[in-house]
């Protein structure tokens, strides 16, 4: 897996949590972001990669489809 280039940014509280979430389960993000699009996300690679860094806010919609594709509940998303 890459290491992440930039610092994280203070956008969103799931970013993280995300990142961590999606590289303990082995899924690489190109292949993460087609789940997600599959699942009914429209989320391009370079949207998604902001909101794992935190570079950017995650929407009530993103968050509803991340959670249900790592397969964890929204709040597991928020914890620290």
């Amino acid at each position: 897996m890459k290491l992440r280039k930039r610092e994280y940014g203070d956008c969103n509280i799931i970013g993280r949590n995300v990142e961590k979430l999606r590289k303990q389960r082995g899924i690489k993000q190109k292949d993460f972001i087609a789940h997600l699009q599959i699942l009914g996300l429209d989320v391009n690679p370079t949207s998604y990669s902001k909101l794992e860094g935190q570079a950017r806010t995650a929407t009530d919609k993103e968050v509803f489809f991340i959670a249900k594709a790592l397969n964890v509940t929204i709040e597991e998303l928020y914890n620290q």
